[in-house]
């Protein structure tokens, strides 16, 4: 699916699904709510959620270790800034591109194809990680295990995430330790539908694999888990002093639960900085815990749009000081949707290791 085609149902499910967070919520309720809330509470949530993202860029060293000696913070916080930013003022989840092209344009020696490889690593980790701590969440006798999101029980779309979850690690141990077997079952299964195909994304593929040998050094992966949990432990609590702002009480394993939550949601095509999707979760998943609608919209409103502006003029002044241009990300993802590398040669674990 091209990216226009992409970001044209995403707008529009943006904003049914912003209609329906709205659609029985008197809007005067959930302004009176909002002109009653903490500014200071809510400029620090803002501060909290601005301050985790560094941590992104600490994380993504290790990561990018096998591929290039220790970079600095600078080289690495610029290009995930960007990224962010993309993310939040175009469609299609750009942001992932440019981070990566960003990134080339840091450190040419590292090709586009690696780095991207590296970032989707990083998002794997990331899944990881979120999914553990909901599950945590879960366990606190404060969850409503028996309410619903979207008329589904919570407990079963836990199971359904858990079975996800599972069958992904199952997916990405293979990767890490057995790369040549899961390349071949590639070829035989893609080949079978179109050799083309099979030819263009096997690339990718190894990329991808390459990536992942960070896994395959203890000390650097636990460096790598370490920084994702710390992430999403700062992110949890600035939505947390974003629920005291408005005067939701609610434990901060509800933040836990519910920045995992809002991450799935996301993850699907819609409009830039995720407007919509993120009051429509947030709405559903604050209901777990008997918060009311205007006050659960009201939430959703006002950390979404303070924590937005930060990182979007941070990331958009590194983006003009570093003369890259839309077109350029445009180009990278072009090149990412109907392309690849030359086939990469065989892998060994043996190779990849260090």
């Amino acid at each position: 699916m091209k990216a226009g085609v992409r970001g044209a149902i995403g707008v529009a499910l943006s904003g049914l699904l912003l209609w329906w967070a709205l659609k029985d919520v008197p809007v005067a309720s959930v302004s009176a709510h909002l002109q009653q809330s903490n500014l200071w509470l809510l400029v620090l949530s803002a501060f909290l959620a601005t301050a985790a993202f560094p941590l992104r860029a600490m994380r993504w060293r290790p990561i990018l270790a096998p591929l290039h000696a220790p970079l600095p913070f600078g080289t690495l916080w610029r290009p995930t800034a960007i990224g962010l930013m993309i993310n939040n003022v175009v469609p299609a989840r750009a942001g992932e591109v440019a981070r990566a092209y960003a990134l080339t344009r840091e450190v040419p020696q590292i090709p586009f194809t690696a780095a991207f490889a590296s970032v989707a690593v990083d998002r794997v980790i990331d899944a990881i990680v979120l999914l553990t701590l909901m599950f945590l969440a879960m366990l606190d006798p404060r969850f409503a295990s028996d309410s619903t999101i979207g008329g589904t029980p919570v407990h079963r779309l836990a199971m359904g995430g858990l079975a996800v979850a599972l069958f992904g690690a199952a997916v990405l141990v293979a990767l890490v330790f057995l790369p040549n077997v899961v390349l071949r079952v590639f070829e035989i299964l893609v080949g079978s539908i179109s050799k083309p195909l099979e030819r263009k994304t096997r690339g990718w593929l190894v990329a991808f694999i390459s990536g992942l040998a960070v896994l395959r050094h203890p000390t650097r992966f636990l460096v790598v888990l370490g920084w994702a949990v710390l992430f999403w432990l700062v992110n949890a609590l600035a939505f947390w002093v974003g629920f005291v702002a408005v005067g939701i009480d609610v434990p901060y394993s509800a933040a836990l639960f519910l920045q995992a939550v809002i991450a799935i949601g996301i993850a699907v095509p819609q409009m830039p900085g995720f407007f919509g999707m993120f009051e429509a979760v947030g709405k559903a998943g604050l209901a777990v815990y008997g918060v009311p609608d205007e006050k659960a919209v009201a939430w959703a409103i006002g950390f979404h749009f303070v924590s937005f502006l930060p990182i979007t003029i941070i990331g958009a002044i590194y983006f003009a000081r570093m003369g890259l241009h839309l077109g350029d990300v445009r180009a990278a993802a072009s090149a990412d949707n109907g392309s690849a590398p030359p086939p990469a040669p065989q892998l060994n674990v043996e190779q990849q290791e260090g």
